[in-house]
């Protein structure tokens, strides 16, 4: 397994993401949109930063579960409701997701199946060999 991230010259250079991202890998985990609820399915808060957190930590127990981390993580992409600020959510998510400048696409939507709703967080991931 590798990942190999790509910020070529003549692009702009984040800390927080990576311009593309080369994969090589057998194996490749699908995490479906992962929204701020506990584990009862419980939405834990009513603003963007505090939900990114949770979001991103039920992210990190679905790669936990076949011995994966945000290492491992190849592409995020991050839907915001339309409007939301979306520098409050960057902010939050280091606290959680840490220096792993991966692929990183973030959009706006209109809005998501659930009231109160304010992100929503897909991942791909390059499992390593040995996971589960």
């Amino acid at each position: 397994m590798s990942i190999q991230h790509l910020n070529p010259t003549g692009l702009h250079t984040n800390p927080a993401f990576s311009q593309g991202v080369v994969v090589n890998a057998e194996r490749l985990l699908i995490i479906g949109g992962q929204q701020g609820t506990d584990a009862s399915g419980e939405l834990i808060a009513t603003d963007l930063g505090q939900q990114t957190q949770q979001a991103l930590r039920n992210v990190l127990t679905v790669l936990a579960e076949v011995d994966a981390d945000a290492t491992h993580v190849a592409k995020l992409t991050v839907f915001l409701a339309a409007g939301a600020d979306a520098n409050s959510g960057y902010a939050s998510a280091f606290d959680v997701w840490g220096a792993h400048p991966t692929a990183v696409t973030v959009v706006q939507v209109a809005g998501f199946s659930r009231p109160g709703v304010l992100v929503e967080i897909e991942a791909l991931a390059v499992l390593p060999d040995d996971a589960r």
